[in-house]
């Protein structure tokens, strides 16, 4: 794809993930809370680490089933430390249980994906960027973001990495305007 956004590289599997993936408006809460899950273990790495361990990381926490990743124990938190596939961080890992618990809560209230989208009103923010440089790594919108989702009791939800996952499940759309992916990805969005 000539002129894709240029923070993906010239690796591969980023660029798939640019083409297929990033900036898709996800609207299913288990996914939702996927995305979320990976984004805090990013949390001081690159994405393109997480990406190659994805698969990993899915065979590790079940699916990223939360119901089923909110029943993991002491025992669990032990094996996923042992596991070479994933990233190791005993915090992370808590976290990303913890975030199952809450999930549930929310999920049972109102749904996640509805607990996330009503920020925008179920509307994707269709930004303009023509360079890269002018993209923010947080704006206002993910701080109030991140600091309900830490109310709610989530950890590695800071700002920026709440803006990350934002761009990421289609809330906002940061492909480039010079990028063919953001005709595409605004068409894919709710009326």
């Amino acid at each position: 794809m000539e002129d894709r956004c240029p923070w993906c590289g010239k690796h591969e599997i980023y660029k798939n993930y640019h083409d297929l993936e990033w900036g898709v408006p996800e609207y299913d809460s288990r996914a939702l809370w996927e995305k979320l899950v990976l984004d805090g273990f990013q949390a001081g790495l690159s994405w393109l680490t997480i990406l190659r361990k994805r698969e990993s990381f899915r065979a590790a926490f079940a699916g990223f089933d939360p119901v089923q990743v909110a029943a993991f124990d002491q025992t669990d938190v032990n094996r996923l430390l042992q596991n070479s596939g994933i990233i190791r961080h005993r915090g992370k890992i808590e976290a990303a249980i913890r975030g199952a618990q809450i999930w549930q809560d929310i999920e049972s209230r109102e749904g996640f994906d509805a607990y996330l989208w009503k920020y925008l009103d179920g509307r994707v923010l269709q930004n303009r960027f023509e360079r890269q440089q002018d993209v923010p790594t947080a704006t206002p919108l993910s701080t109030r973001i991140s600091k309900d989702l830490k109310k709610e009791g989530f950890n590695f939800v800071g700002p920026t990495i709440v803006y990350a996952f934002m761009e990421a499940v289609g809330m906002v759309n940061d492909h480039l305007i010079t990028c063919p992916r953001h005709a595409e990805v605004q068409k894919l969005a709710r009326a």
